[in-house]
């Protein structure tokens, strides 16, 4: 049974690890240049480097709707660069999970799939989708909803490690962006994790670099950037978080709600 995951980013990912490891066919779709901050733990990096493996699953580039298919039938993830998801008519999946994170419906409409489900805040249960799930850090994190909206986008990042927005690297200026680092490092506040258009982009606090932009992009002033996480672990890097996992949960949840079973043969 393929399900069609919208987005391939961080929360995406952590949602098709989930789906995955249950047994579901696992198809992705994405920018043709992603602009994923936690590139470690992205299967949107597969579209850029052809494969790319995330803790122990393996996603591959699809060229086409068909072949995007047969890889899934394979056992990979497959990820296709297909952000308007012309392709789902081609792909007839038996569930769509809008899980780009846009903070607002780009499109997803309840008739795409027989099960469809939103992720984040933008989607209405029984409007746009059959499901929603919470990904507001807090109480409710990977709530399913089966009516209403999930909390609105505040614009504040949650907090970790006692850092909420701090945490956060924005483009100092409009150009291209220039890594200066790699995700992993450990980091001083001050250092200049990147430059855009001769500005460097500094590091906001202490911690660990678990996320940043890939070089030559071209960005917006204050545009998100970067991530440095304050607990200072390094392995974190190459894990899906705590969050992602948590609405991939919901996502699994919702999906065995509706009858959307996983293919176990």
């Amino acid at each position: 049974m393929a399900v069609l995951i919208r987005g391939a980013g961080d929360i995406a990912t952590g949602i098709a690890l989930r789906l995955h490891r249950s047994g579901y066919r696992i198809i992705m779709t994405d920018l043709p240049q992603p602009t994923s901050i936690r590139r470690t733990v992205c299967f949107s990096e597969a579209i850029r480097l052809g494969r790319v493996r995330v803790e122990d699953v393996e996603a591959v580039r699809a060229a086409s709707a068909q072949d995007a298919l047969a890889l899934a039938a394979s056992g990979v993830i497959a990820v296709l660069p297909d952000p308007e998801c012309a392709m789902l008519p081609a792909l007839g999946p038996s569930a769509v999970v809008d899980a780009i994170l846009a903070k607002r419906n780009l499109g997803t409409a309840l008739d795409n799939a027989p099960v469809v489900i939103g992720v984040g805040p933008g989607f209405t249960a029984g409007e746009d989708c059959h499901a929603a799930v919470e990904t507001m850090r807090g109480h409710t994190l990977g709530r399913v909803l089966y009516s209403g909206t999930p909390i609105p986008n505040t614009g504040i990042p949650g907090i970790i490690g006692g850092y909420g927005a701090e945490r956060v690297l924005r483009a100092p200026a409009e150009g291209v962006f220039e890594p200066k680092m790699e995700i992993g490092r450990l980091v001083k506040k001050g250092e200049v994790a990147a430059v855009v258009n001769g500005v460097p982009m500094l590091c906001t606090i202490d911690g660990c670099l678990r996320g940043l932009l890939q070089g030559g992009l071209t960005v917006a002033e204050g545009m998100k950037c970067g991530d440095i996480d304050p607990r200072c672990k390094p392995e974190h890097c190459l894990q899906a978080s705590d969050k992602a996992l948590s609405v991939g949960g919901g996502v699994l949840e919702a999906l065995l709600h509706f009858g959307c079973l996983p293919d176990l043969n």
